[in-house]
């Protein structure tokens, strides 16, 4: 008798009817608890994948593009702490809410190619090594490889100071200081122009110094002890003239839940906002191309104005205040 008979007797009864095979209960509980145990990890797998995405999340959103042409746009935030604790103490110089705001319609077209001239202009004398470049007409820095020249020193600078340069600048401050009073609802005499107030060109060059490292998240209050209200003027586009570059507000929604909020460069666009802990933001990295920019600082602090540049080589020591 074969092999495959004898297993095929033992299936069957003595009736020959098939006789049911039983399996033994242990194993059947076995494999429910191996498939119940599969079950848990798999839902606490998934839970732990939404909480992950919930918590520890950072989202993106576009403030300003460039292919926008925006009359105003602002966004309201809750001063911070410390912000608004030493704010208060400057009458007519509070904000009605701390935030952000963008206009292209503040600064012309003839004001911008003025002012990207002089930048343009101020920098053939001197540039970082590092990709990051300042120009400061106020003090007269002006990088130069690792280091800060004096522009107002060199002979041949004088050239690129115009009557219009001058009266262009002068200008187009008072109109960014009247936009800021008006989106902030702060009395415009109380708000005073500070140092540092300068010109940026930014390359895609390594940084060598600490000094060309833009991109790190910062608070401009904590950088600039004089800053109580910061904005800025583009004199060259996103995706035209430059790629990367973009700047970006950082907001927190707890721990770790982010907001990044993009501002797209644009020819003659004017962003402002308040300059505490509300709006860290930095600058990203530029991957090609030149981006040309005009810092301009505010104070409420009467004892951190300044006065207007009056692009005078004539002393030793710089630019003459008026």
């Amino acid at each position: 008798m074969s092999e495959s008979s004898v297993r095929q007797r033992k299936k069957t009864s003595s009736d020959g009817k098939p006789r049911k095979v039983k399996i033994p209960q242990q194993s059947v509980s076995g494999v429910n608890q191996h498939n119940r145990m599969w079950a848990r990890l798999v839902l606490i797998v998934g839970i732990a994948v939404v909480v992950y995405f919930t918590t520890f999340r950072t989202r993106e959103k576009k403030f300003a593009t460039q292919r926008e042409s925006l009359e105003l746009r602002t966004q309201k935030l809750d001063c911070s702490k410390l912000y608004f604790e030493e704010i208060a103490k400057y009458a007519g110089c509070i904000p009605s809410n701390c935030g952000r705001f963008v206009s292209d319609k503040i600064v012309g077209p003839a004001e911008v190619d003025i002012l990207l001239n002089l930048a343009k202009s101020g920098f053939r004398f001197g540039q970082s090594s590092g990709g990051a470049s300042i120009l400061d007409l106020h003090s007269g820095a002006l990088s130069k490889e690792t280091q800060f020249i004096n522009i107002y020193k060199i002979p041949e600078a004088k050239s690129i100071f115009s009557a219009e340069h001058i009266n262009t600048y002068k200008h187009v401050k008072d109109k960014v200081q009247q936009a800021v009073s008006e989106n902030f609802k702060i009395n415009k005499e109380a708000l005073y122009l500070t140092h540092p107030t300068f010109f940026s060109r930014l390359t895609n060059e390594s940084a060598k110094t600490i000094h060309d490292e833009y991109w790190h998240p910062h608070v401009d209050k904590e950088t600039y002890n004089s800053f109580h209200y910061t904005t800025l003027l583009y004199l060259t586009d996103f995706s035209k003239d430059f790629t990367g570059g973009r700047f970006v507000f950082i907001d927190s929604a707890g721990k770790h839940n982010k907001t990044h909020v993009y501002i797209e460069p644009k020819r003659g666009r004017v962003s402002g906002f308040t300059s505490g802990a509300e709006n860290l933001h930095h600058v990203e990295e530029v991957s090609a191309g030149v981006r040309y920019a005009i810092t301009i600082s505010f104070t409420c602090n009467k004892e951190h104005a300044m006065g207007d540049p009056k692009f005078s080589l004539d002393e030793d020591e710089g630019p003459e205040l008026i």
